[in-house]
């Protein structure tokens, strides 16, 4: 059973690296948690080094950015790797000819990539980072557009797999989503993004080069609210975790706006999941 408790740092003592989750734990996309930035930047002061990891399509300058804007400081983390970064090896590795399946403020993440953003029918691959517009669709609402990629036998490349995430008081779909569609269709996806290999291997390697070290998998700590992201993926890695019951699966377990501790405990054990401490939100 996750145990309860209070603050990051009861914890961190016997840690040299913190794995945190981004949207959920330090920010709901609309707000920022300021007990998150604010425990993450006291672990850093105490020697432990933190990387954040996160699902976002943007590579991680682009975070940055949104990190800043929304009031989270520079100093709850030391780097940050994002399914976008790693997920420019796989688009790199792939057809140049690629269909971008999601918002123009993501072209970022072909920027600098020999390949060439074509229309839909001329496309070799599909590069998803969303939908156009994640307020109002579905993945059922590509189902035509998918179906002749399935038929095409075009590869689908997912540049963030999350399922869904919490904007502000909203549950917004993401592209994970349509991936999960398009496999459904009978599509065949490439993901490096949480809860993949790829985006734990980069953020060991970042953690490496600001210790000067390389990190035992028995010192790392990973935070995240996603279950079949941030908790499938820090558990299949190996590593320990906190996880934040606050987030995207709340409703699993909440009664009149609290975790019930029982209730949590027995969504863990139907997920199949083995966190060893939680908590509503990190502080």
């Amino acid at each position: 059973m996750a145990r309860r408790i209070q603050t990051l740092g009861e914890i961190t003592q016997g840690y040299d690296l913190i794995l945190s989750d981004v949207w959920g734990v330090l920010h709901n996309g609309v707000d920022a948690f300021p007990a998150a930035g604010i425990a993450l930047s006291e672990a850093r002061a105490r020697g432990t080094s933190v990387v954040l990891i996160t699902n976002s399509p943007r590579p991680a300058p682009g975070v940055i950015e949104q990190l800043r804007a929304l009031g989270v400081p520079d100093s709850a983390y030391d780097r940050i790797v994002t399914s976008g970064d790693v997920t420019r090896k796989l688009i790199a590795e792939g057809p140049k000819k690629v269909f971008l399946l999601g918002p123009d403020r993501d072209l970022p993440l072909l920027e600098g990539l020999d390949v060439v953003r074509v229309a839909a029918d001329e496309a070799e691959s599909i590069v998803c980072t969303g939908f156009f517009d994640d307020e109002k669709e579905v993945p059922e609402d590509y189902h035509d557009m998918l179906t002749a990629f399935v038929a095409r036998d075009l590869p689908f490349i997912c540049a963030n797999p999350d399922l869904i995430v919490e904007r502000g008081h909203r549950m917004i779909p993401c592209a994970g989503a349509v991936a999960a569609y398009y496999e459904d269709l009978g599509g065949k996806t490439r993901i490096a993004g949480k809860p993949h290999k790829p985006i734990y291997e980069a953020a060991l390697a970042e953690a490496a080069a600001v210790r000067g070290t390389a990190i035992d998998h028995s010192k790392i700590i990973a935070i995240g609210d996603g279950m079949p992201t941030d908790v499938k993926g820090a558990l299949g890695y190996g590593l320990d975790l906190l996880y934040v019951s606050g987030g995207i699966h709340a409703a699993e377990y909440t009664i009149n706006g609290e975790t019930d501790e029982a209730i949590l405990n027995a969504y863990l054990k139907r997920e199949g999941a083995t966190p060893k401490w939680w908590m509503p939100r990190l502080a």
